[in-house]
């Protein structure tokens, strides 16, 4: 298994923790777009954040991750389905990233939205401000400000792997007393930060667990995968078509030289649709596939 989340307990004290392993998936995110090394690493680590928050949710549905800015990289965004499914891409200007950029200078006054869309029940969006020295640190600032329950993000990724880890503080179950809630807290999170990103790169989860907490007794749960797959279609991009209307698919048509081309921005799939297949759809033929009109 390449790719996966894996939750943890401390049976003592009330705080879970989930850890995020992504190898194929990011690689597969990667290969899409010839991305310069600082995105590709916030890009991986934007992976990492979502997989870790959907670990954290109990819906039916998409999370969506949407970083915008005015700086070098104008867009990140991740999607990561109730089922571990994955997807991301970024925007970004070539000739204006320094090899050891970071978030700030990449992104200034940059926005993070984050967006709850279940398939069941009202959506959820919740926005906090790219103001952080790195990702990790947004993340762990936008649970604190928002009145959930305490949680601390470490995201790390390096082009060829992105790994997660969270500690959240649950509540009040084995420990009553508010000092000692709060002292237990602290510990296991600034034994947390100890944490290099060579380590958190290159240990498996036990290990890594092992030397962070050996005088904690630690409960590792066991995985859920996690992979790439991306949610486009014909159907989905025959309806981008219907949506705008017969009149103007048609012009679009004819402007295009008889053929629409669709490019899926996360995959690079390509939808093609000619004359007769927009005639068909407005017919109500749907989106049927005519031979060769898929790449």
């Amino acid at each position: 298994m390449t790719d996966f989340s894996q939750r943890f307990l401390f049976d003592d004290t009330d705080v879970r923790g989930e850890l995020v392993v992504l190898n194929d998936s990011y690689a597969h995110v990667l290969a899409k777009h010839a991305y310069p090394e600082p995105v590709a690493q916030l890009l991986g680590e934007l992976l990492a954040a979502a997989a870790l928050l959907v670990g954290t949710l109990k819906f039916d549905g998409l999370l969506i991750l949407q970083a915008r800015s005015a700086g070098a990289v104008p867009l990140l965004m991740v999607e990561c389905s109730s089922e571990g499914e994955l997807r991301g891409i970024a925007r970004y200007h070539g000739e204006q990233i320094a090899a050891d950029a970071g978030l700030l200078e990449l992104m200034p006054e940059g926005v993070l939205t984050l967006t709850v869309d279940p398939k069941q029940g009202q959506r959820y969006q919740g926005i906090v401000a790219l103001d952080g020295a790195d990702l990790s640190s947004c993340f762990s600032n936008y649970f604190a400000t928002s009145e959930q329950l305490p949680t601390r993000f470490w995201l790390h990724a390096d082009g060829r792997r992105a790994r997660g880890l969270l500690l959240q503080q649950l509540p009040a179950d084995r420990l009553d007393d508010p000092e000692e809630r709060a002292a237990s807290w602290q510990h296991l999170t600034v034994l947390a930060d100890t944490l290099t990103a060579e380590e958190h790169l290159g240990l498996d989860n036990q290990t890594l667990l092992h030397r962070l907490y050996h005088e904690e007794t630690v409960r590792l749960f066991d995985p859920r995968t996690l992979l790439f797959r991306c949610s486009c279609s014909r159907d989905r991009s025959a309806g981008a078509l219907v949506s705008l209307g017969q009149e103007d698919a048609e012009a679009l048509v004819a402007e295009n030289n008889g053929t629409v081309v669709i490019d899926c921005q996360f995959c690079n799939q390509r939808y093609l649709f000619d004359a007769a297949d927009v005639a068909q759809l407005f017919a109500g033929g749907g989106a049927q596939t005519p031979s060769g009109t898929r790449h």
